[in-house]
């Protein structure tokens, strides 16, 4: 396996915990998002939409999103499960991932892309250039605080978000959180139930990969 990756990027920093914690060394090339790496004939010949992450599972074959990597993995390597156990885990795990894309994943995308210069007509990531949307950077802002203030309601009395272990639904809200701050939204005192989560996923080896 190649895993492309991005070291700076959101999306394959949930990919790379992933694979950490599965406790798999998988070949890595770091494709460099700032420098345009992404949107070279090189990449694209691996992944024509010109997306991190990338994982290369053999010669031509190429998984290019989290849930298709995370799916292939969990399969391959079924433990430690990161996709739920039961039933009823397995279909929190897919809920709160799809929370937290559409709540903040996209919320903080719609801030950082609509108002940061340096990123004037990339305000959806791919091969097409689009203009930027000012108002929706203000959505975006307020989309995260909604969230924050929904995952520290739902943390209360919990360790983990989805179940009673840890999961890709604690990898996927943990680094759409933590990547927040590009927009100066960060965790405090003001949500406790969230920020002793997030102090706790902070501290596992796999949110260092």
């Amino acid at each position: 396996m190649i895993f492309y990756d991005c070291a700076t990027a959101p999306s394959p920093r949930r990919a790379r915990m992933f694979i950490a914690e599965k406790g798999l060394r998988v070949e890595s090339r770091e494709i460099s998002i700032a420098k345009g790496e992404q949107l070279t004939p090189e990449f694209r010949a691996v992944n024509p939409d010109a997306m991190l992450p990338a994982l290369e599972i053999a010669p031509g074959q190429v998984l290019t999103e989290n849930l298709g990597i995370a799916a292939y993995l969990e399969a391959r390597f079924p433990e430690p499960p990161l996709m739920g156990r039961s039933a009823e885990e397995k279909g929190a795990v897919m809920m709160w991932n799809a929370i937290a894309e559409t709540q903040c994943g996209l919320a903080v995308a719609e801030a950082l892309r609509n108002a940061n210069p340096h990123m004037k007509d990339r305000a959806l990531p791919g091969p097409e250039n689009f203009p930027q949307i000012p108002e929706l950077a203000a959505r975006g802002l307020r989309r995260i605080d909604l969230f924050f203030d929904k995952l520290d309601r739902h943390l209360a009395g919990r360790d983990f978000v989805a179940g009673d272990g840890f999961s890709m639904a604690d990898i996927t809200c943990f680094v759409f959180v933590d990547f927040a701050r590009v927009v100066k939204r960060r965790v405090g005192p003001a949500h406790g139930d969230l920020l002793r989560w997030y102090e706790s996923v902070k501290a596992r080896p796999s949110a260092q990969a």
